[in-house]
């Protein structure tokens, strides 16, 4: 049988090619047009090739602290932190999660309900973990293939589209939309929602003892106070960023890295500070601060060639503890309290007199304190008195004789070689340099209250234990150095050594029972030093509450000192007379200061093994 063509064949035929042939077309050019597409005026070839940069910013680990001995002052530490998104984590892996964790299995159940029923995507699980702990290792194990479970879901699913749907989408119609159809499956999985996170932290090993001049750093792991705040540019180092690109041929493999800002680690600082006499001299006038009920306490210990071997301020506080702040508790007093330092200064008034021949400081030179010089009358119990005497019962009027015999320009120049008035350099932030008034506007009475250490000069602890290096110096003043290996050799003469070591005989003399420093002495070891009570300041005016500051400065071994200290006690409030412990007494520096300064000093002479060696040969 011969099959006829059907009607209109030729006109059907050639339709279907038209319409095969305008596909074509069609696909071809939405092939080479696509890349140029716009975007919200953004082409898609631009916004692919943004796609293809990736920017990492590298944090710079912060710099340590240490001391002289390169013991741990101040570290960057690492914790760890298990952080979960609730919303993820399959149900399967519930039970074995919590055991990973060591929460118990309803516990951690209702935790990971509740935080799905808010729709919380973060639950912090475990925090502060230590790189070693078990936790840890039970969670990357958790993630191993090999335990792996097996985790069922079910998903709404768009039925694929058919050749009709991918012709009308080839020339841009949308086809109609089809209900979704659900499908399970079943597979094992790893664990979703579980991620491990580092969280740096600063930690100070000392704690209080030395958290006033540390400082601390805050959240963002600046420095904030102290040396945390006044080394901060180098200690925080600088932060790289980097930007890394795919290359040209559309390769998903990221190769080619620029760096944007050179990445660098903090610079680690060595103090001159001796955490062990740190720790022995904080703790010394603390027991003190407490024992007096004095508001505060502050200390400071150098070497002879100037270097800070402490620095200590009470009270202080635990700068780990970041429940508790109170600024007050990172203040340096050593630096930044302007003080008068009362009769710790007699020494330098006798050197000067010394030097300049008004007196001989002889056992037989005897100065006449009978005659009342401005306010300052006398007592009627010393009618004549030595030098040496003078310095032993810190005598007002004896010292004010024998300012009454120099002249006011070489007082200041003498008082401004010593360094008051001057920064020291150490902590520019922090440091008080206090004052020193110039000769040409001081008053009749400046010369004589300054002979004693008031009038027209105040000065900070650390200005003050400087000037007493002279006596481990042979008259000669060095700078004071708070950070190791930056050495300043030059020295400034100030008293000739002769005259430097006489005054050093008597300050033995004055660490004496006979001398006011009596209870600085300490058995066994040589002890000179000078007591010091100044009434306090407040509010412009001195204080009619009897509040007032108690000092003592010394140093040992008297000849060849290896120990400069000073101490400052903040109104103490209960003293005792030295034969009766119930007995109570106004506060003065040789019932309070020289208590504390003794306590401190034997604690680093018996455990420093030179000094130990030295006496038993």
């Amino acid at each position: 049988m011969k099959i006829k063509r059907v009607q209109n064949y030729w006109n059907r035929q050639a339709l279907v090619k038209i319409f095969f042939i305008a596909i074509v077309f069609i696909f071809i050019y939405r092939a080479f047009s696509i890349t140029d597409i716009k975007a919200n005026d953004v082409s898609l070839k631009i916004k692919a090739s943004n796609k293809a940069e990736l920017t990492i910013k590298e944090n710079s680990i912060r710099g340590n602290i240490l001391d002289r001995k390169g013991n741990i002052l101040a570290i960057n530490l690492i914790h760890k932190k298990i952080n979960l998104d609730p919303m993820i984590i399959q149900d399967e892996y519930i039970e074995a999660l919590a055991e990973a964790l060591m929460i118990p299995i309803e516990e951690f159940r209702d935790a990971i309900e509740n935080k799905r029923a808010n729709n919380r995507k973060y639950y912090i699980a475990r925090k502060n973990l230590k790189v070693t702990d078990p936790i840890l290792k039970n969670i990357a194990r958790l993630k191993q293939k090999k335990q792996w479970l097996n985790v069922c879901e079910t998903k709404l699913i768009a039925p694929s589209n058919n050749l009709i749907d991918k012709a009308k989408l080839l020339i841009g119609i949308k086809p109609e939309i089809k209900e979704k159809i659900e499908r399970k499956s079943c597979d094992n999985k790893i664990i979703a929602g579980v991620a491990i996170e580092s969280n740096g932290f600063r930690y100070y090993p000392k704690k209080d003892s030395i958290a006033p001049l540390l400082g601390k750093t805050n959240i963002e792991n600046a420095g904030v106070f102290g040396i945390e705040a006044e080394y901060d540019q180098y200690l925080a180092g600088i932060d790289g960023v980097k930007k890394i690109t795919d290359n040209k041929e559309g390769s998903s493999i990221y190769y080619e890295t620029k760096i944007i800002k050179e990445f660098e680690n903090g610079t680690d600082i060595n103090l001159t500070i001796d955490a062990d006499i740190q720790f022995h001299v904080f703790n010394a006038i603390k027991e003190q601060a407490e024992f007096h009920e004095a508001d505060a306490a502050s200390a400071i210990v150098l070497s002879p060639n100037g270097e800070i071997l402490a620095l200590a301020n009470y009270p202080s506080t635990d700068p780990n503890n970041h429940q508790n702040y109170s600024a007050d508790d990172y203040r340096n007093r050593v630096l930044s309290d302007k003080t008068e330092p009362g009769s710790t200064m007699k020494p330098f008034t006798m050197l000067l007199a010394l030097d300049k021949g008004v007196i001989s400081a002889t056992d037989d030179e005897l100065i006449d304190v009978t005659e009342r010089i401005g306010k300052i009358l006398p007592d009627n119990k010393y009618f004549e008195m030595t030098i040496q005497l003078i310095l032993e019962k810190s005598h007002n009027l004896g010292t004010i004789v024998v300012s009454e015999r120099l002249e006011n320009e070489d007082f200041y120049n003498s008082w401004n070689k010593l360094g008051f008035g001057k920064s020291l350099g150490l902590m520019p932030s922090v440091e008080n340099p206090g004052q020193l008034r110039h000769y040409s506007k001081w008053g009749l009475s400046d010369k004589r209250s300054l002979s004693f250490g008031h009038g027209p000069m105040t000065t900070n602890l650390a200005q003050l234990a400087r000037a007493y290096l002279i006596f481990a110096n042979e008259g000669a003043l060095p700078s004071l150095k708070l950070i190791k290996n930056t050495y300043d050799d030059q020295m400034q003469q100030v008293f000739t050594p002769e005259s430097t070591r006489r005054i050093a005989e008597i300050l033995d003399s004055v660490v004496s029972m006979k001398g006011s420093g009596y209870r600085a002495v300490i058995d066994g070891y040589e002890i000179a030093g000078k007591t010091g009570t100044a009434e306090m300041v407040i509010d412009g005016k001195y204080s009619k509450d009897g509040a007032k500051r108690t000092y003592f400065v010394g140093f040992s071994p008297v000849v060849n000192p290896k120990y400069i200290m000073a101490v400052r006690l903040d109104y103490p409030k209960k003293c005792f007379v030295s034969w009766d412990p119930t007995l109570r007494n106004r506060c003065e520096g040789s019932n309070s200061a020289a208590m504390a300064f003794k306590k401190a000093m034997e604690r680093i002479l018996i455990n420093d093994p030179e000094i130990q060696s030295k006496l038993e040969s």
